[in-house]
């Protein structure tokens, strides 16, 4: 088990940037995939991005490509997703996530953060 805390929500105009952290805790850091979800309300959750225990990201939604980025520290048991040039349809509570391997299925992340919300005005 790992246990995950979000921190870096709130409000921000289109356009603008913010950077979510993730803190991991618990057993070892770098046996994890680590990734992000975000659920906008009255929608499904969706995943974002990905960090493979490997090293490599991986973008699941067209819609972020280029304009957000995930990296991950293994010194600092802290996993980023650093979001630029923000949209309104990016709202949305978003959720660190960890699990053995990297998949796009929620199922497959037996460890949740409790989320941080994030709200773009337009």
């Amino acid at each position: 088990q790992v246990q995950l805390v979000e921190s870096g929500g709130g409000l921000v105009q289109a356009g603008g940037s913010l950077t979510l952290s993730c803190a991991a805790s618990g057993r070892a850091f770098s046996t994890y995939a680590m990734g992000w979800f975000r659920q906008a309300p009255g929608k499904e959750r969706e995943i974002v991005a990905v960090f493979t225990r490997s090293g490599g990201p991986m973008y699941y939604l067209d819609s972020v490509k280029g304009r957000l980025t995930i990296a991950r520290d293994d010194d600092r048991d802290t996993v980023y997703l650093h979001m630029n040039s923000l949209k309104p349809e990016d709202t949305a509570v978003y959720f660190c996530v960890a699990g053995p391997t990297a998949t796009r299925w929620s199922r497959d992340y037996p460890n949740w953060g409790q989320g941080t919300q994030v709200t773009v005005s337009s």
